[in-house]
């Protein structure tokens, strides 16, 4: 983890890599080496902490969703090798077939919120005070 910003301790530091690496509050403050009364008041009560653990909460989350941005192509073989190998039982080629359709139709249901959220954003900064509209111009 890096070093952020704030005003983190060490210990502080070592307690949020511990509490996104242990299964309890209870692990990570024995790894930390700090009490547990004291990793929950840091968890309460101070914004420092408790903002350097969202971000690092954020980032690990941004991670493995890199990770599973990296297998989906390899699961997408996986599942379109299942639907068309004739030896495959029936039943599990339809729930494969189900899966690629539904997950395929999910993909474009977010594309397109995805270009609507941008539309409007557009929308709004054009509409600010002194912003210059966009006339669809090369610049």
């Amino acid at each position: 983890m890096a070093r952020s910003s704030s005003n983190l301790s060490v210990k502080q530091e070592k307690a949020i890599l511990a509490l996104l690496t242990h299964g309890s509050v209870e692990n990570a403050a024995h790894a930390a080496g700090v009490g547990v009364r004291t990793l929950h008041r840091w968890m309460q009560e101070d914004d420092d902490f408790e903002a350097a653990y969202r971000a690092a909460k954020r980032e690990a989350y941004g991670q493995s969703i890199a990770r599973l941005h990296h297998l989906s192509s390899a699961a997408v073989s996986t599942l379109g090798k299942v639907m068309l190998d004739p030896k495959t039982p029936p039943a599990t080629r339809v729930r494969a077939a189900d899966s690629i359709l539904n997950h395929t139709t999910k993909a474009i249901e977010v594309e397109g919120v995805e270009e609507r959220i941008a539309e409007l954003e557009q929308a709004v900064e054009d509409a600010k005070p002194g912003a210059t509209r966009h006339l669809g111009l090369a610049s």
